[in-house]
C-alpha cells in the first residue's frame, strides 16, 4: 500500500526530542534527486527557517550503499544519481511548543508537516505514503489525532487513530494536516452532518461536554453562512493547553491551538456568561474555523500557488485575517454564545488596541500586510511607533464596510458568500479590484474614497460615527497617560471607548 514516495517517522528517544525521519523514493530522478524543505508554513508569514532544525542527513541506494548528498542552500539538498530506489535519512529536533513546527517529550508529540517531510523535487503534486510509529519507551494508551486519511491505522473515532499508514494526495495536502499524538482527551460532535472532534493534550479540569456543545453552535453558523455543504469531510480542532500560552493556526480540516488551562470552560459555568478566559477560548476557535473558508479556500491571488521557499507579499492580509477577526467574536454574539453586551465590550477591547498603537498614523494597512514577513512579524522596541495590526484595523475596515453597506441595505455577509462563489468555488485567487468590484455589485461606486482612505491611507477609520448611527451608544474616555514606549513625539496613545446598546 505504500506510495511511490513514502515517509516513516518514528521516535526511539522521545527524550531527545528528536524524530527520525526515514524518506523513501521509488524513481529518483535519475540525474540525481533534489530535495528541499519549507522555510515558512501557510497562515505564519515569516520565514522560518525551519531546515535548521534538521540534522544526521544521510542517503543509500537499494543495496545500503551510501549516495553523497550536498546542501545547494539553507533548505535544499542534491543526492548523486542512484540506478533504482533512493533512501534519505534524517533527525528532526523538535523542541518547540508552538502551533508553527514540532514538539516532542516522553508525554506527547506533534508536528507540522513542513518540519518534517523534505519535499521530492518535480514530483510534488504525486500521492505519498506516511508510516507514523509509536515512540518508544512511552507510558500510556498513545493514540494519532490528524484528519490525514487513514489507509491501515486502526480507526477509534473521525480523527482518532492507532499507530500505522496514513496518505495524503500530493505534497501540499501532506504538510496541511498536523498530527498530534499521546495520551489526549479526545471528544466528538456533529456540525451540519459532518464528523467534528476535539482533541486536548495536557493537563487540565475543562468540560469537553461543554466545549463540544458551544462549538457546535458556532461550527453550524459558519457552515450555513457559507453555504452547505462543507469544504471538509471531518474536522479536528487540536488544542493543546499550557500554564500559559495563546496561538492558533489554521489547515484545511483542522486547526492547531494553543491555550492556557483556565480558559477551558468549567462545570457548572453559565450558559452565555462564559468567563473572559473561556470566552477568548471561543473566539479562537470561531477564528480558526473562519479560516477553513477564508484563506484556505477564498485566498489572495498571490498564494496561487503557494511558494514555500521565499515570502509571498500580498497587501490583503487585512482582508483574510482582520475580516476574519471581525467575524470571529460576531459568531459568538450571533449563536448566543455571549451576550450582545459582552460583544460590543470585546469591540469596544479592539478599538483600544487600535487607538494606542503610534503606528496607525504612519502605516497603512495594505501596507502593513504586505511587510508582515519583515515588520509585523519581527518587532523591536520602535514596531508600535511604526506599525499598525492589520488584524485589529483590518476588523475595524471590516466594521466600517459591513455598516457601510447595510445603508444601500446589504452587508458583509453578502460580499463574503459573493466572493465565496465567485472566487473560492472556481479556484481562483482574489485580488483588491476583485473585492471593489464585489462592494461596487453591492454598493455601486460610493464606496470607492472609502477603500482610498481605510486601506492606502493613515487617516482615522469612522467607527464611531456608524456605531452611533447603527444605534450603540459610544463614550469616550480619556486615555491613561501619553506618549508611547519608542517616546516619537507627538504620539498619543488615543482616547478609549465604551460601548453599549442603546
Amino acid at each position: 500500500m505504500q506510495a511511490a514516495i513514502h515517509y516513516r517517522v518514528a521516535a526511539s528517544v522521545p527524550a531527545s526530542h528528536r524524530f527520525q525521519v526515514t524518506l523513501s523514493i521509488l524513481r529518483p530522478d535519475p540525474q540525481g534527486q533534489r530535495l528541499w524543505l519549507p522555510d515558512w508554513i501557510p497562515g505564519s508569514y515569516m520565514i522560518r527557517d525551519f531546515a535548521r532544525n534538521i540534522s544526521a542527513l544521510r542517503a543509500t541506494d537499494a543495496d545500503g550503499a551510501a549516495v553523497a548528498i550536498r546542501a545547494l542552500d539553507k533548505s535544499s539538498w542534491q543526492c548523486a544519481p542512484v540506478s533504482g530506489p533512493l533512501e534519505v535519512r534524517y533527525e528532526v529536533y523538535a523542541w518547540d511548543l508552538s502551533v508553527r513546527a514540532a514538539h516532542l517529550d516522553q508525554h506527547h508529540g506533534y508536528f507540522n508537516g513542513t518540519s518534517l517531510f523534505l519535499a521530492v523535487s518535480g514530483r510534488e503534486s504525486e500521492p505519498v505514503t506516511v508510516e507514523l510509529c509509536r515512540p518508544e519507551g512511552v507510558a500510556g494508551d498513545w493514540h494519532v489525532a490528524t484528519t490525514l486519511e487513514a489507509l491501515d491505522a486502526p480507526a477509534f473515532g473521525a480523527c482518532r487513530h492507532g499507530f500505522g499508514l496514513f496518505g495524503a494526495p500530493d505534497y501540499d495536502a501532506l504538510i496541511d494536516h498536523p498530527v498530534e499524538m499521546g495520551t489526549f482527551d479526545y471528544a466528538e460532535f456533529t456540525a451540519c452532518g459532518v464528523p467534528h472532534a476535539v482533541a486536548v493534550t495536557g493537563a487540565h479540569r475543562g468540560d469537553l461536554d461543554r466545549l463540544c456543545r458551544d462549538l457546535q453552535r458556532v461550527c453550524e453558523a459558519q457552515i450555513r453562512f457559507f453555504g452547505e455543504p462543507a469544504p471538509f469531510d471531518r474536522y479536528l480542532f487540536q488544542l493543546m493547553v499550557v500554564g500559559q500560552g495563546y496561538g492558533g493556526l489554521e489547515h484545511r480540516s483542522s486547526t492547531s491551538l494553543l491555550c492556557s488551562r483556565d480558559e477551558l470552560p468549567q462545570a457548572g459555568e453559565p450558559e452565555g456568561r462564559p468567563s473572559n478566559g473561556y470566552r477568548s477560548l471561543l473566539g479562537l476557535c470561531s477564528h480558526e474555523y473562519f479560516h477553513s473558508w477564508n484563506v484556505k479556500r477564498l485566498k489572495p491571488a498571490e498564494f496561487l500557488p503557494y511558494d514555500l521557499r521565499r515570502e509571498n507579499h500580498t497587501t490583503l492580509l487585512w482582508f483574510f485575517e482582520g475580516v476574519t477577526s471581525y467575524y470571529d467574536d460576531l459568531f459568538l454574539v450571533r449563536t448566543g454564545l455571549i451576550t450582545p453586551a459582552s460583544y460590543l465590550e470585546l469591540l469596544a477591547q479592539q478599538i483600544t488596541r487600535h487607538l494606542r498603537t503610534p503606528g496607525r498614523q504612519v502605516q497603512s494597512v495594505a501596507e502593513s500586510s504586505f511587510f508582515a514577513w519583515t515588520k509585523y512579524y519581527k518587532t523591536d522596541e520602535n514596531t508600535p511607533n511604526s506599525v499598525v495590526s492589520y488584524y485589529v484595523k483590518g476588523a475595524l475596515v471590516a466594521l466600517c464596510l459591513d455598516l457601510l453597506l447595510r445603508r444601500h441595505g446589504q452587508g458583509l455577509d453578502a460580499l463574503m458568500r459573493a466572493l465565496w462563489q465567485c472566487y473560492a468555488l472556481k479556484g481562483r485567487g482574489v485580488t483588491e479590484a476583485d473585492i471593489r468590484a464585489g462592494v461596487a455589485g453591492l454598493a455601486g461606486d460610493a464606496l470607492e474614497g472609502f477603500f482610498d482612505r481605510a486601506l492606502h491611507g493613515t487617516d482615522e477609520l469612522p467607527w464611531q460615527a456608524l456605531l452611533e448611527e447603527a444605534g450603540v451608544q459610544v463614550r469616550l474616555r480619556a486615555a491613561e497617560g501619553a506618549g508611547d514606549a519608542g517616546g516619537r513625539p507627538g504620539a498619543q496613545q488615543g482616547e478609549r471607548p465604551w460601548l453599549g446598546v442603546r
